[in-house]
């Protein structure tokens, strides 16, 4: 391993993330070493880590390289493990774009939520709006049953289970300003519902098929956006609202207001979810490997 090593830093909707590009999966990157380089004041800052490495070269996506040559290998801001995150697929996306591995069209993308299909739009000469938008197949949501409530102080709400890949609580609130500081994971019950912890989403209504949300992210507490939490209360908002695309056999589309930006997903009658939103590289640059080391001792 040289003694530098390369970086990019990038966003979506503001829910920004270290990216390492490591195609031969040669960097080791332990849960310390992520958690350093995530760390706000003391390394590069982010809410998450993306570990770009070619879908063959690890053993986690191998099965996987047939469908999609290059694999997100995500990390929360903690170091810990997570099986998709949507607002760092798209960003994920983009990097490949920058770096000139991928052009505007149709990719696919191994996760160890499952290969997700990115459509990269073709950039707008005058940077008009359409200009960065990257659309991500998200798979189907998945509704485990029984009840769960989530509780913030003194209040508490029931939430809609819904599984995106990732586990998420789905609460529709009065304010936002309910949901808290956000600092510490909100408490759920049943605990059975998420051994592994859960995303917590708080929700309001800003119009017709028009919500705004905050979200607790497992292993990262409050981000500027979730992808996947987007989409799993464009989900429980459809159920909610009697728009089950399922059942109407209409697709439903949801705008979905989080502090960082909008995103849009659509719910197509098979189930398939869509996400459309921006992302963008910011920065890039070379982390100095001694501190690396230094940094997890």
């Amino acid at each position: 391993m040289s003694t530098r090593i390369a970086f990019l830093k990038g966003h979506g909707a503001e829910n920004d993330f270290v990216i390492v590009p490591d195609p031969e999966n040669a960097i080791d990157l332990p849960a310390a070493a992520v958690a350093a380089l995530c760390d706000r004041r003391a390394g590069i800052g982010g809410d998450g880590l993306l570990h770009v490495v070619r879908s063959a070269a690890h053993p986690e996506a191998e099965a996987m390289a047939a469908e999609a040559e290059w694999f997100m290998d995500y990390r929360n801001g903690d170091g810990s493990i997570a099986e998709m995150c949507g607002n760092g697929v798209r960003v994920f996306a983009r990097y490949l774009q920058h770096a000139g591995l991928v052009t505007e069209g149709d990719i696919a993308v191994a996760t160890r939520g499952g290969v997700k299909s990115v459509h990269l739009a073709k950039a707008v000469p005058d940077g008009g709006s359409a200009a960065g938008d990257i659309t991500v197949g998200m798979g189907k949501a998945v509704l485990p049953e029984g009840d769960v409530t989530v509780t913030v102080g003194e209040r508490s709400w029931p939430a809609r289970n819904v599984n995106m890949g990732n586990p998420h609580a789905v609460a529709f609130v009065d304010d936002l300003a309910h949901a808290g500081d956000l600092f510490a994971p909100p408490p759920f019950h049943p605990a059975a519902a998420y051994p592994d912890g859960v995303n917590v989403e708080f929700v309001v209504d800003r119009g017709p098929r028009h919500v705004a949300m905050r979200v607790y992210e497992r292993g990262a507490g409050e981000t500027r956006a979730c992808g996947t939490g987007a989409c799993a209360v464009a989900v429980a908002a459809a159920r909610r609202d009697g728009a089950d695309p399922a059942a109407t056999g209409t697709p439903a589309t949801y705008a979905v207001d989080l502090p960082g930006g909008r995103l849009v997903i659509t719910e197509r009658p098979d189930g398939e979810i869509e996400m459309t939103g921006p992302a963008v590289i910011v920065a890039e640059g070379e982390i100095d490997q001694e501190w690396l080391e230094n940094a997890v001792r």
